[in-house]
């Protein structure tokens, strides 16, 4: 779907169809975009899960696998879901062994209080009705069950803050044409990451959906916020 670009209303069939176009290179241009850290933000998330061996974790927005592989290292059974064929497809060549299901995270295809634990990274941005997304991960989580959820954030620190958006803004969509299938998808999560919800305001989202005790780390400055909760 090259010089196709989602808007920000985020119609479910259009983000689908450009991660669909993005699938092929999408993990190691995310890499690049996070001068690496995406691989400590993954297993940050995966520590804040606290999973035990024999739980069950529910990955959502898990794309081509990489975080629901990540999750599965703590011995837990981890489960993938993504509304993409395309990422599903890349991920199940290069990660035969991982679960990954076709699924909307706004109607999931598994029964009530059915996991331990849930997580999506970098992925709620994504989904057209955040607070019914939050109502659904609750649904499918047990009672005493947590969730924690990775997601870009807001800079704390004022000056960082300006330089990361001129980064956002400008020098992350030229480095996507130059790495990516489909530069111009880099530009709709650029935008998409600025017009997102600070750490509060997500967090009282969060607690709105049913959640308890939500709280919040930032990493890497603000620019990633792991935000965990209990069922």
């Amino acid at each position: 779907m090259t010089g196709t670009r989602a808007g920000l209303d985020r119609d479910p069939r259009e983000v689908a169809q450009m991660f669909d176009g993005v699938a092929e290179k999408y993990d190691r241009t995310n890499t690049i975009l996070a001068f690496g850290q995406d691989r400590s933000w993954r297993r940050l998330t995966r520590e804040a899960l606290d999973l035990k061996p024999g739980e069950r974790v529910l990955d959502l927005a898990a794309g081509t696998g990489v975080s629901t592989e990540e999750l599965a290292r703590s011995g837990a059974y981890a489960v993938g879901v993504d509304f993409s064929i395309g990422m599903l497809s890349a991920g199940r060549r290069v990660r035969p062994s991982v679960p990954l299901v076709a699924g909307d995270a706004l109607a999931l295809p598994v029964a009530d209080a059915s996991f331990d634990a849930v997580t999506i990274s970098f992925g709620l941005r994504n989904i057209s009705d955040l607070d019914a997304a939050l109502h659904e991960m609750a649904r499918v989580t047990r009672p005493g069950g947590r969730m924690v959820i990775c997601e870009f954030s807001h800079p704390v620190v004022t000056p960082f803050r300006a330089v990361y958006l001129r980064y956002l803004m400008g020098a992350l969509p030229a480095v996507a044409r130059k790495v990516s299938s489909n530069p111009d998808a880099y530009v709709y999560l650029a935008e998409s990451i600025r017009a997102w919800p600070d750490q509060r305001a997500l967090a009282e989202r969060i607690t709105a959906a049913g959640w308890q005790r939500a709280a919040w780390r930032n990493l890497t400055g603000g620019v990633v916020a792991l935000h965990r909760a209990y069922r």
